[in-house]
């Protein structure tokens, strides 16, 4: 597979493209990409992500504009979209490394003709592990790590994930992962999504909910992995909670926005959630 897209290889370039590099998962992961951009010929301009609208902005600015972005979760305004397509070296491509796409201005970027490119799978199965660390976590290792390493040897009832329910929103690639490994544990599987897989539903005997709000009503685990927008922003709220099984936990490897920040403090304060774990800036 050509690692490269189409408009970074057209001839019509005479010079070498300039690309912007601030996705620090990209620069700090090992792997054949470094030796891809390497031998592309393309200039890379480096930095650390994710930034906000303003250090775009400068960037832009101070090279002069940039033919590419390959970004993560940097802010791709329409204003930084504006500038970087009115600058000497004219945006001609926007490349996520990542999946969530609401960081970017997409409908902006559309309009304009520059094409949004993002990366299915590359963070597909990493994802689908969280749902292993959350066992680890419920078992209460981490606790038992602490008190033995203080000299103590005391016993720490946890959970485990065997036999338990699991609420899944949004069954797509991640979805898909996070149940297979659910399925492991002989977990009961509840899933939505908009598009539904009716065979992929069969195999792993995933029970469709008709909406989120009664996937998580009677799940012992809410896995978030739907994609994030003004629908669905703070979706995780003090009413939501109210309405879970106290001990529940919550995983969000999708986005921060999903949770309503304050709501923490205060639920954390009841112990109603059994625990939250997440990969995501708020």
């Amino acid at each position: 597979m050509n690692p490269l897209p189409y408009h970074l290889h057209s001839k019509e370039f005479i010079s070498p493209c300039v690309i912007l590099l601030t996705t620090t998962s990209f620069q700090d992961t090992p792997g054949p990409h470094h030796d891809y951009l390497a031998k592309s010929g393309l200039e890379i301009v480096r930095a650390r992500g994710p930034l906000q609208e303003d250090a775009m902005l400068k960037l832009i600015a101070g090279h002069g504009g940039f033919d590419g972005l390959l970004n993560g979760d940097d802010l791709i305004t329409a204003k930084v979209i504006d500038a970087a397509l009115n600058a000497p070296t004219r945006l001609r491509v926007i490349a996520k490394y990542g999946i969530g796409l609401d960081s970017i201005d997409v409908k902006h970027a559309t309009a304009l003709k520059i094409p949004v490119l993002f990366t299915p799978g590359v963070i597909t199965p990493r994802c689908g592990t969280y749902l292993s660390a959350d066992d680890r976590a419920g078992q209460a290792v981490l606790a038992h790590i602490k008190s033995t390493k203080e000299g103590g040897w005391k016993r720490i009832t946890g959970h485990e994930l065997y036999g338990k329910s699991i609420a899944v929103l949004g069954v797509g690639r991640i979805g898909k992962e996070v149940i297979k490994r659910a399925a492991a544990f002989d977990m009961k599987c509840i899933g939505f999504d908009k598009y539904w897989d009716d065979a992929f539903a069969s195999q792993f005997n995933v029970t469709r909910a008709a909406s989120a709000d009664e996937a998580i009503k009677s799940a012992d685990v809410v896995s978030l992995h739907m994609n994030l927008d003004d629908s669905n922003r703070g979706f995780i709220n003090s009413t939501r909670i109210a309405t879970m099984k106290k001990g529940a936990w919550i995983i969000n490897t999708a986005r921060g926005g999903w949770w309503w920040k304050r709501m923490w403090q205060r639920r954390a304060k009841a112990a109603y959630l059994g625990g939250y774990a997440s990969r995501c800036a708020g």
